[in-house]
C-alpha cells in the first residue's frame, strides 16, 4: 500500500489529503476543526481526521507532500523586495522573522511535527501551480484535458495553462508576480472593504447590482490606467496603484481615489452604489482575462475539455461565462479550489508524476462528491445533543419536507463533511426557494451577513432543466446559470438602490434568482449523495418543486461545522427552526409530537 498524505498550511486554508493507491481517500481543511475561518496553522487535526477517516494507522503512511517550495516563494520575495526598494521597509522588517524563523525551517518543522504525530514517511515538495493543475486533471472524467489555474501567487507563478494527458501534465505558458489578475481582483475586494482571501465571494456577489453605464465608464478608467490585458490573457498591472508587493496593504489608495473619484469604503461601513459599480468593473475585466486565457488554452492544447484550478477559478460567475461560451465542449472545475486543494494536488502529482503510475479516468470524477471529510454515523446515541427524536429512513424525508414546504429552516447534517468551501448536502442549512422572504432571513436572522448576499439553489438533476437553463450538470455549485424562462417574472426596473432591486421578485423561486437572473446551481444524483437526493425528491412530492436553498451551515466568519456538537451550538444561537442530524431531529419552540 502507498499513502501519500498531501499537506498545505502558512499562507491562508490549510489542509491535509490522503491518496491511497490512487484512489483520493479524505481530505479536510484544518478550519473546521479549530474554528478559525481560514486558519494557516500546521493540519494537525486535518491530518489526524484523514487518516482516522481512511481507516489507516499514521504508521501506514509512507509519503508526505507539501504543495509549494518555500526557497524558491522567500527568493521571488527577495527579489520583489530588490526590485522595488526603497518602497517596502516596513513590510521587510515584518516579514524576515517570520521566514528565518519558520518558513525557511519548513522540511524540519513538517518532520518533528509528524513524528509526533507518529508519521515517518519520505519528505517531497512540489511547485505551488503544479499542486493546483493536477488536483484540477487527475480527479476529472477526461483522458486529455487544457488545465488552467489561476490565483493570487504560488512561488513566483501567478497563471498557468498546461495540458494533461495521461498520468502528465506539461506546462505551456505562465503569468509571474506581481502580475496578476488574482491579486488584481483581491485589491477591488480590499478597496470595497470586503476581507482579502474571503470577501472575493462578495464582491462577486455585489457585481450584479452595478449600474451598467456607470460600471463601464470604471472599467475603461481601469484599462486604460491600472491593467493592460493581452489577447492571450497575459496582463501587465501598474504597480503605481497597488502596495501588494512589499507592503502591508493592497492598494496604494491615493491613486485609486484620484483616477476614480471614490475613496476606500471602510470595513463594516454602508455600501455606496459606486463601490458597487467598482465591483462590477472588476468582474468584467476579470471574466474578460478569463475568456482570454480559456481561448489560448485551447489554441495551444488542441484539447476539447478543460480542467481548472486556483482560488480564481472559484468565480462562479466567470465560470458560467465561460461553459456558455463554447470555447470548450467540457469543463471540470476542482471543487477545493483554493489553496486547500493545493494538499490534495500535492499527493497526485506525486503519485502520477513521481512514481508514474497510470491513470484511468472515473465518471462523473475521482472526488467523490467533495464528501471526502470525516463522518460521524456511528457515534452512540447518547453521544448526540439531548432532546432529539430518532425517525427512520421511512419517515425522515417525508417529515423535514413538509416542516420545509412550512416555511421552516432546517440544518441539515448528514454523512461525510464536504472538502472545499461549499456547502453540498452534507452540512448545509436548507430551506423553500419560493419563499420570497427567505434570502432576507437566511441571511438576518441565521447567517448574520450582509444582505445582498445571493443563496445557492440545489435541484435534482433531473429536474434541473425545469427551473435552469443549464447546458451540463452542475454537482459542485461551482458557475452561475441563467433561470429558465418558464419561471421568470417580469420585472419593471424602477430608479432604485441596490437594496430595492434585491426585493423584487424575478422568479416563481425568487430567494435563489439573482439581480441578473442567474443562480449558482447545485445539481444533485441518487448517486452522488443519496441521502440529499431523497430529501430533495420529498420536497418536490409535496409542493411540485425538487429545489431547494441550500447554504452552509456555519454563521458570519466561522467555519463550516464539522461534528454534531459544532451543528448543535450553530442551531442554538440563531434562528434555525430544525436540525437534523442523521436520523435524528430537533426542533425549537415546539413539540416533536405534533
Amino acid at each position: 500500500m502507498r499513502a501519500i498524505l498531501g499537506l498545505s498550511f502558512d499562507y491562508h486554508d490549510s489542509a491535509a489529503a490522503l491518496v491511497i493507491d490512487g484512489r483520493i481517500a479524505a481530505a479536510a481543511q484544518e478550519e473546521r476543526f479549530t474554528r478559525r475561518k481560514h486558519d494557516a496553522s500546521f493540519p494537525v487535526n486535518a491530518i489526524r481526521s484523514v487518516i482516522d477517516t481512511a481507516g489507516i494507522t499514521a504508521a501506514d503512511v509512507t509519503d508526505v507532500v507539501f504543495y509549494e517550495k518555500p526557497f524558491t516563494k522567500f527568493g521571488r520575495l527577495l527579489d520583489t523586495y530588490h526590485d522595488f526598494a526603497p518602497r517596502g521597509v516596513r513590510s521587510f522588517v515584518k516579514a524576515m522573522p517570520l521566514w528565518l524563523k519558520d518558513k525557511l525551517h519548513t522540511r524540519s518543522r513538517i518532520a518533528r511535527t509528524l513524528a509526533g504525530l507518529g508519521i515517518e514517511a519520505q519528505l517531497s515538495f512540489t511547485d505551488h501551480h503544479l499542486a493546483h493543475a493536477a488536483s484540477a486533471f487527475f480527479p476529472s472524467p477526461y483522458e486529455k484535458a487544457a488545465i488552467l489555474t489561476v490565483d493570487g501567487v504560488g512561488e513566483h507563478t501567478t497563471s498557468s495553462i498546461s495540458v494533461g494527458e495521461g498520468n502528465s501534465i506539461t506546462l505551456l505558458k505562465t503569468m509571474e508576480f506581481p502580475h496578476s489578475i488574482g491579486l488584481f481582483y483581491s485589491a477591488v475586494t480590499y478597496y470595497c472593504g470586503f476581507r482579502v482571501n474571503s470577501g472575493e465571494y462578495k464582491l462577486m456577489g455585489l457585481a450584479p447590482y452595478g449600474n451598467e453605464a456607470r460600471a463601464a465608464e470604471l472599467e475603461r478608467l481601469l484599462r486604460s490606467e491600472v491593467i493592460t490585458v493581452n489577447d492571450d490573457g497575459s496582463l501587465v498591472l501598474n504597480m503605481d496603484y497597488f502596495d501588494y508587493p512589499v507592503g502591508l496593504v493592497m492598494t496604494r489608495d491615493k491613486a485609486w481615489e484620484n483616477l476614480t473619484g471614490l475613496a476606500r469604503r471602510l470595513p463594516e461601513s454602508e455600501i455606496s452604489d459606486a463601490h458597487i459599480d467598482l465591483a462590477l468593473a472588476a468582474q468584467r475585466i476579470t471574466e474578460d482575462v478569463i475568456m482570454r486565457l480559456a481561448r489560448t488554452a485551447r489554441a495551444l492544447t488542441g484539447a476539447r475539455s478543460l480542467t481548472m484550478a486556483g482560488g480564481v477559478a472559484l468565480n462562479c460567475t466567470a465560470n458560467g461565462r465561460l461553459m456558455r461560451s463554447g470555447v470548450f465542449d467540457n469543463l471540470w472545475v476542482q471543487p477545493a479550489s483554493g489553496d486547500a486543494g493545493g494538499a490534495l494536488g500535492a499527493a497526485l502529482a506525486y503519485w502520477f508524476i513521481a512514481l508514474d503510475n497510470m491513470r484511468r479516468p472515473q465518471m462523473p470524477d475521482a472526488m467523490s462528491g467533495a464528501l471526502l471529510g470525516p463522518g460521524f454515523e456511528d457515534m452512540p446515541a447518547e453521544a448526540l445533543p439531548p432532546g432529539g427524536r430518532f425517525i427512520p429512513d421511512s419517515e425522515l424525508f417525508d417529515t423535514v419536507a413538509g416542516l420545509l414546504a412550512e416555511g421552516k429552516i432546517v440544518g441539515w447534517f448528514q454523512g461525510r463533511m464536504e472538502f472545499g468551501p461549499r456547502a453540498l448536502g452534507s452540512r448545509s442549512i436548507l430551506a423553500d426557494p419560493a419563499d420570497p422572504d427567505m434570502q432576507r432571513r437566511l441571511n438576518m436572522e441565521i447567517k448574520f451577513r450582509e444582505s445582498f448576499r445571493p443563496f445557492a439553489p440545489a435541484v435534482m438533476e433531473e429536474d434541473s432543466g425545469e427551473f435552469f437553463d443549464l447546458a451540463a450538470p452542475s454537482p459542485y455549485m461551482l458557475r452561475t446559470v441563467p433561470v429558465a424562462t418558464g419561471v421568470r417574472r417580469e420585472v419593471t426596473e424602477v430608479a432604485s438602490g441596490y437594496m430595492d432591486r434585491l426585493r423584487q421578485q424575478r422568479s416563481s423561486i425568487p430567494s435563489v434568482t439573482h439581480v441578473d437572473f442567474t443562480a449558482r446551481v447545485q445539481t444533485v444524483t441518487a448517486h452522488s449523495n443519496p441521502r440529499f437526493h431523497r430529501l430533495l425528491a420529498a420536497f418536490k412530492a409535496r409542493t411540485g418543486r425538487g429545489v431547494l436553498i441550500n447554504t452552509s451551515f456555519n454563521v458570519r466568519s466561522e467555519p463550516i461545522v464539522c461534528n454534531p456538537n459544532d451543528a448543535w451550538r450553530c442551531f442554538n444561537n440563531t434562528g434555525m427552526d430544525i436540525l437534523v442530524i442523521g436520523n435524528h431531529l430537533y426542533a425549537k419552540n415546539e413539540s416533536l409530537d405534533n
